[in-house]
Protein backbone atom coordinates (compact mmCIF):
# COMPACT_ATOMS: atom_id res chain seq x y z
CA UNK A 1 0.00 0.00 0.00
CA UNK A 2 1.39 3.34 -1.04
CA UNK A 3 1.20 6.15 1.45
CA UNK A 4 2.89 9.35 2.56
CA UNK A 5 3.04 11.06 5.90
CA UNK A 6 2.37 14.78 5.93
CA UNK A 7 5.40 16.59 7.27
CA UNK A 8 5.27 19.52 9.67
CA UNK A 9 4.11 22.73 7.98
CA UNK A 10 3.64 20.92 4.65
CA UNK A 11 0.67 21.88 2.53
CA UNK A 12 -1.84 19.31 1.40
CA UNK A 13 -1.06 19.99 -2.27
CA UNK A 14 2.62 19.11 -1.82
CA UNK A 15 1.77 15.92 0.07
CA UNK A 16 -0.72 14.97 -2.65
CA UNK A 17 1.92 15.58 -5.31
CA UNK A 18 4.36 13.29 -3.44
CA UNK A 19 1.65 10.63 -3.15
CA UNK A 20 0.86 10.79 -6.87
CA UNK A 21 4.56 10.51 -7.70
CA UNK A 22 4.88 7.41 -5.52
CA UNK A 23 1.82 5.85 -7.17
CA UNK A 24 3.31 6.39 -10.62
CA UNK A 25 6.67 4.95 -9.54
CA UNK A 26 4.96 1.89 -8.06
CA UNK A 27 3.04 1.33 -11.30
CA UNK A 28 -0.39 1.36 -9.67
CA UNK A 29 -2.12 3.27 -12.45
CA UNK A 30 -0.69 0.98 -15.12
CA UNK A 31 -1.85 -2.06 -13.16
CA UNK A 32 -5.36 -0.66 -12.70
CA UNK A 33 -5.67 0.16 -16.40
CA UNK A 34 -4.43 -3.31 -17.31
CA UNK A 35 -7.19 -4.95 -15.27
CA UNK A 36 -9.91 -2.52 -16.34
CA UNK A 37 -11.06 -4.70 -19.26
CA UNK A 38 -11.00 -8.44 -19.84
CA UNK A 39 -8.11 -9.61 -21.96
CA UNK A 40 -8.43 -12.83 -23.90
CA UNK A 41 -5.73 -15.42 -23.14
CA UNK A 42 -4.48 -15.34 -26.75
CA UNK A 43 -4.10 -11.55 -26.61
CA UNK A 44 -2.34 -11.81 -23.24
CA UNK A 45 0.17 -14.33 -24.64
CA UNK A 46 0.82 -12.14 -27.67
CA UNK A 47 1.34 -9.06 -25.48
CA UNK A 48 3.73 -10.91 -23.17
CA UNK A 49 5.71 -12.20 -26.16
CA UNK A 50 5.94 -8.69 -27.62
CA UNK A 51 7.08 -7.34 -24.24
CA UNK A 52 9.77 -10.01 -24.02
CA UNK A 53 11.00 -9.23 -27.54
CA UNK A 54 11.07 -5.50 -26.72
CA UNK A 55 13.08 -6.13 -23.52
CA UNK A 56 15.50 -8.41 -25.42
CA UNK A 57 16.07 -5.83 -28.16
CA UNK A 58 16.59 -3.13 -25.55
CA UNK A 59 19.19 -5.26 -23.74
CA UNK A 60 21.04 -5.83 -27.02
CA UNK A 61 20.99 -2.10 -27.75
CA UNK A 62 22.47 -1.25 -24.32
CA UNK A 63 25.48 -3.53 -24.80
Amino acid sequence: MTGVKVRDKESFEIALRRFNKKCVQAGLLREIKKHQFFEKPSVRRKRKLNDAVRRYKKSLHEM
